[in-house]
Protein backbone atom coordinates (compact mmCIF):
# COMPACT_ATOMS: atom_id res chain seq x y z
CA UNK A 1 0.00 0.00 0.00
CA UNK A 2 1.09 3.61 -1.23
CA UNK A 3 -1.26 5.63 0.03
CA UNK A 4 -0.53 7.36 3.98
CA UNK A 5 -3.41 8.81 5.28
CA UNK A 6 -1.80 10.65 8.12
CA UNK A 7 -2.80 13.91 10.93
CA UNK A 8 -0.89 15.98 8.31
CA UNK A 9 -2.64 14.80 4.97
CA UNK A 10 -2.39 12.37 2.70
CA UNK A 11 0.19 11.54 0.40
CA UNK A 12 0.24 8.24 -2.20
CA UNK A 13 1.95 7.22 -5.48
CA UNK A 14 -0.30 8.23 -8.75
CA UNK A 15 -2.28 5.35 -10.32
CA UNK A 16 -3.35 2.24 -9.20
CA UNK A 17 -6.19 1.06 -7.05
CA UNK A 18 -8.91 3.58 -4.89
CA UNK A 19 -7.77 3.16 -1.18
CA UNK A 20 -4.05 1.23 -1.99
CA UNK A 21 -2.80 4.52 -4.05
CA UNK A 22 -3.36 8.37 -4.47
CA UNK A 23 -5.91 8.11 -7.33
CA UNK A 24 -8.44 10.35 -8.88
CA UNK A 25 -11.00 9.04 -6.73
CA UNK A 26 -9.02 9.93 -3.53
CA UNK A 27 -7.96 13.20 -4.28
CA UNK A 28 -11.54 14.00 -4.61
CA UNK A 29 -12.66 12.20 -1.24
CA UNK A 30 -10.22 13.80 1.04
CA UNK A 31 -10.29 16.85 -0.74
CA UNK A 32 -13.91 16.76 0.33
CA UNK A 33 -13.33 15.85 3.27
CA UNK A 34 -11.56 18.79 4.17
CA UNK A 35 -14.02 21.36 2.26
CA UNK A 36 -16.86 19.77 4.58
CA UNK A 37 -14.49 20.03 7.67
CA UNK A 38 -14.01 23.69 7.13
CA UNK A 39 -17.73 24.32 6.30
CA UNK A 40 -18.83 22.37 9.71
CA UNK A 41 -16.73 25.05 12.09
CA UNK A 42 -18.10 27.98 10.53
CA UNK A 43 -21.58 30.02 10.40
CA UNK A 44 -20.27 32.28 7.79
CA UNK A 45 -21.90 32.14 4.20
CA UNK A 46 -18.90 31.10 2.30
CA UNK A 47 -15.48 30.16 2.76
CA UNK A 48 -12.40 30.54 0.61
CA UNK A 49 -9.45 28.28 0.24
CA UNK A 50 -5.74 29.05 -1.26
CA UNK A 51 -4.35 26.18 -3.23
CA UNK A 52 -0.73 25.75 -4.52
CA UNK A 53 1.15 23.13 -6.16
CA UNK A 54 4.64 22.55 -6.92
CA UNK A 55 5.84 21.08 -10.32
CA UNK A 56 5.31 17.77 -10.05
CA UNK A 57 4.25 15.90 -13.25
CA UNK A 58 0.92 14.90 -11.61
CA UNK A 59 0.31 18.17 -10.24
CA UNK A 60 -2.08 19.61 -13.06
CA UNK A 61 -4.47 16.40 -12.39
CA UNK A 62 -4.50 16.50 -8.97
CA UNK A 63 -4.99 20.22 -8.73
CA UNK A 64 -8.17 20.72 -10.85
CA UNK A 65 -9.69 17.48 -9.30
CA UNK A 66 -9.00 19.15 -6.00
CA UNK A 67 -9.88 22.60 -7.23
CA UNK A 68 -13.55 21.45 -8.86
CA UNK A 69 -14.20 19.44 -5.73
CA UNK A 70 -13.91 22.44 -3.69
CA UNK A 71 -16.40 24.55 -6.00
CA UNK A 72 -18.75 21.51 -5.91
CA UNK A 73 -18.86 22.13 -1.98
CA UNK A 74 -19.77 25.89 -2.48
CA UNK A 75 -16.32 26.71 -1.65
CA UNK A 76 -14.22 29.62 -3.72
CA UNK A 77 -11.00 28.86 -4.46
CA UNK A 78 -7.82 31.52 -4.99
CA UNK A 79 -5.53 29.33 -7.01
CA UNK A 80 -1.97 30.27 -7.15
CA UNK A 81 -1.26 27.55 -9.32
CA UNK A 82 2.72 26.29 -9.69
CA UNK A 83 3.56 27.67 -6.19
CA UNK A 84 5.18 26.86 -2.93
CA UNK A 85 4.30 25.76 0.61
CA UNK A 86 5.45 28.51 2.36
CA UNK A 87 4.37 31.17 -0.44
CA UNK A 88 0.26 29.58 0.61
CA UNK A 89 0.83 29.61 3.69
CA UNK A 90 1.82 33.45 3.30
CA UNK A 91 -1.12 33.75 0.85
CA UNK A 92 -3.85 32.39 3.52
CA UNK A 93 -3.63 35.29 6.36
CA UNK A 94 -3.50 37.87 3.16
CA UNK A 95 -6.17 36.56 1.49
CA UNK A 96 -8.02 36.26 4.54
CA UNK A 97 -9.07 32.89 3.34
CA UNK A 98 -10.34 30.48 5.70
CA UNK A 99 -7.59 27.40 5.03
CA UNK A 100 -4.76 26.35 2.19
CA UNK A 101 -3.64 23.13 0.09
CA UNK A 102 -0.73 22.83 -0.99
CA UNK A 103 -0.32 19.57 -3.41
CA UNK A 104 3.20 18.35 -2.67
CA UNK A 105 4.41 15.53 -1.63
CA UNK A 106 7.29 17.65 -0.34
CA UNK A 107 11.07 15.55 -0.79
CA UNK A 108 9.38 12.16 -2.18
CA UNK A 109 10.18 11.19 -5.69
CA UNK A 110 7.59 12.17 -8.63
CA UNK A 111 5.47 9.49 -8.32
CA UNK A 112 4.36 10.85 -5.19
CA UNK A 113 1.80 13.44 -4.67
CA UNK A 114 0.06 14.50 -1.58
CA UNK A 115 -2.50 17.05 -0.12
CA UNK A 116 -1.05 19.21 2.64
CA UNK A 117 -3.43 20.97 4.70
CA UNK A 118 -3.52 24.27 5.82
CA UNK A 119 -5.87 26.34 9.03
CA UNK A 120 -6.96 29.97 8.46
CA UNK A 121 -3.56 31.32 10.38
CA UNK A 122 -1.80 29.25 7.15
CA UNK A 123 -0.15 27.02 9.60
CA UNK A 124 -0.77 23.15 9.23
CA UNK A 125 -3.40 21.50 11.40
CA UNK A 126 -3.57 19.83 14.77
CA UNK A 127 -3.53 16.04 15.19
CA UNK A 128 -7.42 16.56 16.48
CA UNK A 129 -8.43 18.13 13.40
CA UNK A 130 -6.77 16.03 10.82
CA UNK A 131 -8.55 13.08 12.51
CA UNK A 132 -11.64 14.58 12.46
CA UNK A 133 -10.78 15.25 8.03
CA UNK A 134 -9.99 11.38 8.09
CA UNK A 135 -12.77 10.68 9.71
CA UNK A 136 -15.45 12.80 7.50
CA UNK A 137 -13.49 11.10 4.45
CA UNK A 138 -14.05 7.44 5.42
CA UNK A 139 -17.51 8.21 6.17
CA UNK A 140 -18.29 10.68 2.99
CA UNK A 141 -19.78 12.74 5.00
CA UNK A 142 -20.82 15.06 2.62
CA UNK A 143 -22.99 17.68 1.35
CA UNK A 144 -22.01 19.25 -2.22
CA UNK A 145 -24.24 22.34 -3.46
CA UNK A 146 -26.77 23.27 -5.75
CA UNK A 147 -26.03 25.03 -8.82
CA UNK A 148 -26.96 28.17 -7.85
CA UNK A 149 -24.11 28.16 -5.13
CA UNK A 150 -20.81 26.60 -6.17
CA UNK A 151 -17.98 28.49 -5.35
CA UNK A 152 -15.99 30.82 -7.88
CA UNK A 153 -12.30 30.45 -9.14
CA UNK A 154 -9.98 33.22 -8.61
CA UNK A 155 -6.69 32.82 -10.14
CA UNK A 156 -3.62 35.19 -8.71
CA UNK A 157 -0.59 34.03 -9.73
CA UNK A 158 0.96 36.75 -8.02
CA UNK A 159 2.42 35.34 -5.17
CA UNK A 160 5.43 34.33 -5.76
CA UNK A 161 6.79 37.65 -6.13
CA UNK A 162 4.59 38.68 -3.72
CA UNK A 163 6.29 36.21 -1.30
CA UNK A 164 9.43 37.50 -1.99
CA UNK A 165 8.90 41.06 -1.37
CA UNK A 166 8.04 39.50 1.89
CA UNK A 167 11.02 38.28 2.70
CA UNK A 168 13.18 41.44 1.10
CA UNK A 169 11.18 43.34 3.29
CA UNK A 170 12.14 41.64 6.71
CA UNK A 171 14.17 43.80 9.42
CA UNK A 172 17.11 41.68 9.81
CA UNK A 173 17.49 40.74 5.31
CA UNK A 174 20.07 43.37 4.55
CA UNK A 175 19.92 43.45 0.48
CA UNK A 176 22.67 46.48 0.24
CA UNK A 177 25.03 44.20 2.31
CA UNK A 178 24.43 41.10 0.46
CA UNK A 179 24.75 43.31 -3.11
CA UNK A 180 28.01 45.07 -2.04
CA UNK A 181 29.31 41.04 -0.98
CA UNK A 182 28.75 40.50 -4.65
CA UNK A 183 28.04 36.93 -4.19
CA UNK A 184 27.95 34.37 -6.90
CA UNK A 185 25.73 31.77 -5.90
CA UNK A 186 24.56 27.77 -7.80
CA UNK A 187 20.88 27.05 -7.24
CA UNK A 188 19.60 23.64 -7.71
CA UNK A 189 15.86 23.68 -7.84
CA UNK A 190 14.91 20.04 -8.78
CA UNK A 191 13.17 20.94 -11.67
CA UNK A 192 10.13 22.24 -9.34
CA UNK A 193 8.79 25.84 -8.39
CA UNK A 194 12.21 26.62 -5.94
CA UNK A 195 13.90 26.33 -9.50
CA UNK A 196 12.16 29.43 -10.42
CA UNK A 197 11.36 31.58 -6.73
CA UNK A 198 15.02 31.01 -5.37
CA UNK A 199 16.97 32.38 -8.68
CA UNK A 200 14.74 35.45 -8.73
CA UNK A 201 15.17 36.38 -4.68
CA UNK A 202 18.76 35.89 -5.25
CA UNK A 203 18.86 37.86 -8.40
CA UNK A 204 16.79 40.94 -6.71
CA UNK A 205 19.52 40.82 -3.68
CA UNK A 206 22.09 41.70 -6.18
CA UNK A 207 23.44 37.89 -6.67
CA UNK A 208 25.30 36.01 -9.69
CA UNK A 209 22.99 33.11 -9.97
CA UNK A 210 23.98 29.92 -12.03
CA UNK A 211 21.52 27.57 -12.75
CA UNK A 212 21.46 24.21 -12.52
CA UNK A 213 17.95 21.66 -12.69
CA UNK A 214 15.88 24.85 -12.69
CA UNK A 215 13.14 24.03 -14.95
CA UNK A 216 10.15 23.72 -13.44
CA UNK A 217 8.99 19.90 -14.97
CA UNK A 218 8.78 18.05 -12.62
CA UNK A 219 11.37 15.36 -14.43
CA UNK A 220 13.61 15.68 -10.80
CA UNK A 221 17.45 14.94 -11.82
CA UNK A 222 18.20 13.00 -8.68
CA UNK A 223 16.35 11.90 -5.70
CA UNK A 224 14.53 15.29 -4.53
CA UNK A 225 15.65 14.62 -0.47
CA UNK A 226 18.84 17.33 -0.39
CA UNK A 227 20.96 15.33 1.58
CA UNK A 228 24.84 14.44 0.73
CA UNK A 229 24.85 10.78 -1.67
CA UNK A 230 21.85 13.36 -4.14
CA UNK A 231 24.29 16.57 -4.63
CA UNK A 232 27.50 15.52 -6.62
CA UNK A 233 26.19 17.46 -9.80
CA UNK A 234 26.19 21.12 -7.94
CA UNK A 235 29.12 20.18 -5.28
CA UNK A 236 30.91 19.52 -8.60
CA UNK A 237 29.11 22.86 -10.22
CA UNK A 238 30.04 24.61 -7.42
CA UNK A 239 33.66 24.41 -7.51
CA UNK A 240 33.81 24.61 -11.68
CA UNK A 241 31.73 28.02 -11.62
CA UNK A 242 34.59 29.13 -8.48
CA UNK A 243 31.02 30.06 -6.93
CA UNK A 244 31.10 31.33 -3.16
CA UNK A 245 28.21 28.84 -2.17
CA UNK A 246 25.60 26.54 -3.35
CA UNK A 247 21.82 26.41 -2.74
CA UNK A 248 19.59 23.00 -3.11
CA UNK A 249 16.19 23.32 -2.35
CA UNK A 250 13.17 20.31 -2.01
CA UNK A 251 10.11 20.18 -4.36
CA UNK A 252 8.23 22.42 -2.42
CA UNK A 253 10.99 24.97 -1.16
CA UNK A 254 10.49 23.96 2.74
CA UNK A 255 13.65 22.59 3.42
CA UNK A 256 17.16 24.21 2.49
CA UNK A 257 20.40 22.76 2.14
CA UNK A 258 24.01 24.68 1.67
CA UNK A 259 27.23 23.57 -0.13
CA UNK A 260 30.23 25.10 0.20
CA UNK A 261 32.80 27.01 -1.80
CA UNK A 262 34.82 23.71 -1.89
CA UNK A 263 31.97 21.63 -2.70
CA UNK A 264 31.43 20.07 0.33
CA UNK A 265 27.84 19.93 2.19
CA UNK A 266 27.36 22.56 5.10
CA UNK A 267 25.18 20.11 6.30
CA UNK A 268 21.39 19.90 6.49
CA UNK A 269 21.22 20.18 10.32
CA UNK A 270 23.51 23.20 10.31
CA UNK A 271 21.15 25.28 8.23
CA UNK A 272 19.28 26.35 11.11
CA UNK A 273 22.34 26.77 13.25
CA UNK A 274 23.65 29.49 11.15
CA UNK A 275 20.23 31.51 10.58
CA UNK A 276 19.68 31.20 14.52
CA UNK A 277 23.33 32.31 15.37
CA UNK A 278 22.41 35.83 12.78
CA UNK A 279 19.23 36.34 14.57
CA UNK A 280 20.33 35.96 17.84
CA UNK A 281 22.70 37.94 17.31
CA UNK A 282 20.64 41.11 16.79
CA UNK A 283 17.44 39.89 18.63
CA UNK A 284 17.99 37.66 21.50
CA UNK A 285 15.53 35.49 22.28
CA UNK A 286 15.00 31.71 22.84
CA UNK A 287 14.81 28.47 20.13
CA UNK A 288 13.19 25.60 19.45
CA UNK A 289 14.18 22.40 17.45
CA UNK A 290 12.57 18.89 16.93
CA UNK A 291 14.18 15.72 19.54
CA UNK A 292 16.32 14.11 16.40
CA UNK A 293 17.68 17.74 15.26
CA UNK A 294 21.51 18.62 16.70
CA UNK A 295 22.67 19.39 19.41
CA UNK A 296 24.42 22.69 18.36
CA UNK A 297 21.15 25.30 17.79
CA UNK A 298 20.97 24.23 21.55
CA UNK A 299 25.21 25.34 22.23
CA UNK A 300 24.50 28.18 19.91
CA UNK A 301 21.58 29.36 21.73
CA UNK A 302 23.23 29.67 25.32
CA UNK A 303 25.91 31.47 23.43
CA UNK A 304 23.83 33.97 23.23
CA UNK A 305 21.96 34.07 26.80
CA UNK A 306 18.53 32.16 24.88
CA UNK A 307 16.68 29.44 26.16
CA UNK A 308 16.54 26.48 24.10
CA UNK A 309 13.68 23.49 23.87
CA UNK A 310 13.02 20.46 22.26
CA UNK A 311 10.02 19.67 20.77
CA UNK A 312 8.13 16.15 19.44
CA UNK A 313 9.59 15.53 15.99
CA UNK A 314 6.89 17.27 13.57
CA UNK A 315 6.68 20.84 12.01
CA UNK A 316 3.28 21.03 13.79
CA UNK A 317 4.93 19.95 17.68
CA UNK A 318 7.95 22.45 16.57
CA UNK A 319 5.59 25.68 16.13
CA UNK A 320 3.56 24.52 19.28
CA UNK A 321 6.14 24.84 20.92
CA UNK A 322 7.84 27.70 19.37
CA UNK A 323 4.67 29.81 20.35
CA UNK A 324 4.69 28.84 23.97
CA UNK A 325 8.77 29.49 24.51
CA UNK A 326 8.21 32.45 22.70
CA UNK A 327 11.04 31.69 20.07
CA UNK A 328 12.49 33.91 17.72
CA UNK A 329 13.39 31.31 15.56
CA UNK A 330 13.31 27.50 15.06
CA UNK A 331 12.76 24.74 12.96
CA UNK A 332 13.86 21.10 12.13
CA UNK A 333 17.44 19.80 11.41
CA UNK A 334 16.03 18.85 8.24
CA UNK A 335 16.75 21.86 6.40
CA UNK A 336 13.80 23.70 7.98
CA UNK A 337 13.91 27.21 9.05
CA UNK A 338 10.82 28.47 10.94
CA UNK A 339 10.91 32.34 11.62
CA UNK A 340 8.17 34.07 12.87
CA UNK A 341 8.74 37.53 12.46
CA UNK A 342 7.81 36.37 8.55
CA UNK A 343 5.39 33.37 9.33
CA UNK A 344 4.84 29.47 11.54
CA UNK A 345 5.72 27.37 8.66
CA UNK A 346 9.02 26.12 6.93
CA UNK A 347 10.92 28.52 4.71
CA UNK A 348 13.42 28.12 2.52
CA UNK A 349 13.32 32.11 0.90
CA UNK A 350 13.79 33.14 4.65
CA UNK A 351 16.50 30.74 5.11
CA UNK A 352 18.39 32.15 1.83
CA UNK A 353 18.04 35.81 3.09
CA UNK A 354 19.15 35.23 6.90
CA UNK A 355 22.39 33.09 5.67
CA UNK A 356 23.37 35.78 3.04
CA UNK A 357 23.15 38.53 5.28
CA UNK A 358 24.87 36.47 7.59
CA UNK A 359 27.72 35.74 5.39
CA UNK A 360 28.19 39.22 4.08
CA UNK A 361 28.45 40.27 7.66
CA UNK A 362 31.13 38.01 8.73
CA UNK A 363 32.86 38.53 5.83
CA UNK A 364 34.05 34.77 5.82
CA UNK A 365 34.06 31.69 3.40
CA UNK A 366 31.20 29.41 3.89
CA UNK A 367 33.11 26.65 4.67
CA UNK A 368 34.75 28.66 7.59
CA UNK A 369 31.39 29.65 8.91
CA UNK A 370 30.86 25.98 9.45
CA UNK A 371 33.72 25.92 11.07
CA UNK A 372 33.19 28.12 13.70
CA UNK A 373 29.99 26.24 14.81
CA UNK A 374 30.37 22.89 17.23
CA UNK A 375 31.00 19.77 15.59
CA UNK A 376 28.65 17.52 15.71
CA UNK A 377 28.16 14.11 14.25
CA UNK A 378 24.77 11.95 13.36
CA UNK A 379 24.15 8.32 12.58
CA UNK A 380 20.36 7.08 11.57
CA UNK A 381 19.79 3.37 11.96
CA UNK A 382 16.74 1.73 12.77
CA UNK A 383 15.77 -2.24 13.76
CA UNK A 384 12.67 -4.15 12.15
CA UNK A 385 10.94 -5.85 14.48
CA UNK A 386 8.97 -8.69 14.03
CA UNK A 387 5.18 -7.79 14.31
CA UNK A 388 4.55 -10.11 17.78
CA UNK A 389 7.66 -7.87 19.70
CA UNK A 390 6.05 -4.99 21.80
CA UNK A 391 7.86 -1.98 20.86
CA UNK A 392 6.35 0.45 23.55
CA UNK A 393 7.79 -1.99 26.30
CA UNK A 394 11.33 -1.93 24.65
CA UNK A 395 11.01 2.16 25.04
CA UNK A 396 9.76 1.62 28.78
CA UNK A 397 13.01 -1.25 29.04
CA UNK A 398 15.21 1.25 27.68
CA UNK A 399 13.93 4.29 29.89
CA UNK A 400 14.58 1.99 33.27
CA UNK A 401 18.47 0.95 32.00
CA UNK A 402 19.23 4.46 31.61
CA UNK A 403 17.15 6.27 34.57
CA UNK A 404 20.18 7.77 35.82
CA UNK A 405 20.53 10.21 32.51
CA UNK A 406 18.14 13.14 31.35
CA UNK A 407 15.83 11.15 29.92
CA UNK A 408 12.57 12.89 28.06
CA UNK A 409 9.63 10.56 26.13
CA UNK A 410 7.56 13.23 25.33
CA UNK A 411 7.81 11.36 21.81
CA UNK A 412 9.71 7.85 22.15
CA UNK A 413 12.77 8.00 24.35
CA UNK A 414 15.47 11.02 24.26
CA UNK A 415 18.76 10.22 26.44
CA UNK A 416 21.01 12.74 26.42
CA UNK A 417 24.70 12.06 27.74
CA UNK A 418 27.26 14.59 28.43
CA UNK A 419 28.47 14.91 25.35
CA UNK A 420 26.34 12.84 22.99
CA UNK A 421 22.60 12.14 22.82
CA UNK A 422 20.40 8.75 21.64
CA UNK A 423 16.79 9.51 20.13
CA UNK A 424 14.15 6.15 19.46
CA UNK A 425 11.18 6.13 18.33
CA UNK A 426 9.33 3.77 17.01
CA UNK A 427 7.03 3.96 13.52
CA UNK A 428 3.18 4.82 13.28
CA UNK A 429 3.57 2.45 10.61
CA UNK A 430 5.44 -0.24 11.06
CA UNK A 431 6.95 -2.64 13.42
CA UNK A 432 10.42 -0.56 13.51
CA UNK A 433 12.49 1.88 15.67
CA UNK A 434 14.35 4.44 14.27
CA UNK A 435 17.66 5.26 16.53
CA UNK A 436 19.18 8.43 15.71
CA UNK A 437 22.04 8.95 17.90
CA UNK A 438 25.13 12.34 17.93
CA UNK A 439 28.52 12.91 19.28
CA UNK A 440 31.48 14.65 18.78
CA UNK A 441 32.63 12.78 16.34
CA UNK A 442 31.15 10.50 13.31
CA UNK A 443 32.83 6.99 14.45
CA UNK A 444 31.46 7.95 18.48
CA UNK A 445 27.96 8.50 17.30
CA UNK A 446 28.27 5.36 15.18
CA UNK A 447 29.76 3.26 18.17
CA UNK A 448 27.10 4.48 20.83
CA UNK A 449 23.64 3.91 17.76
CA UNK A 450 25.60 -0.28 18.11
CA UNK A 451 25.57 -0.47 21.38
CA UNK A 452 21.92 0.93 21.59
CA UNK A 453 20.93 -1.66 18.94
CA UNK A 454 22.35 -4.37 20.67
CA UNK A 455 21.01 -3.36 23.58
CA UNK A 456 17.49 -3.39 22.22
CA UNK A 457 18.17 -6.44 20.41
CA UNK A 458 18.77 -7.67 23.77
CA UNK A 459 15.84 -6.67 25.28
CA UNK A 460 13.96 -8.11 22.38
CA UNK A 461 15.49 -11.48 22.32
CA UNK A 462 16.68 -11.30 18.90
Amino acid sequence: MTLIKSISGIRGTIGGKVGDNLTPVDAVKFASGYGTFLKNNTSKEKLTVVIGRDARISGPMIHNLVVNTLIGLGINVIDLGLSTTPTVEIAVPLEKADGGIILTASHNPKQWNALKLLNEKGEFLSGAEGAKILEIAEAEAFDFSDVDNLGEITINDAYMDIHIDEVLNLALVDVEAVKAAKFKVVVDGVNSSGGIIIPRLLELMGVEVVKLYCEPNGHFPHNPEPLKEHLTDISELVVKEKADLGVVVDPDVDRLAFICEDGEMFGEEYTLVACADYVLSKTPGNTVSNMSSSRALRDVTVGHNGNYEASAVGEVNVVELMKKNNAIIGGEGNGGIIYPESHYGRDSLVGVALFLTHLANKKMSVSALRASYPEYYMSKNKIELTPQIDVDAILVAMTEKYKNEDITTIDGVKIDFATEWVHLRKSNTEPIIRIYTEAPSQEKADVLALRIIDEIKAIAGI
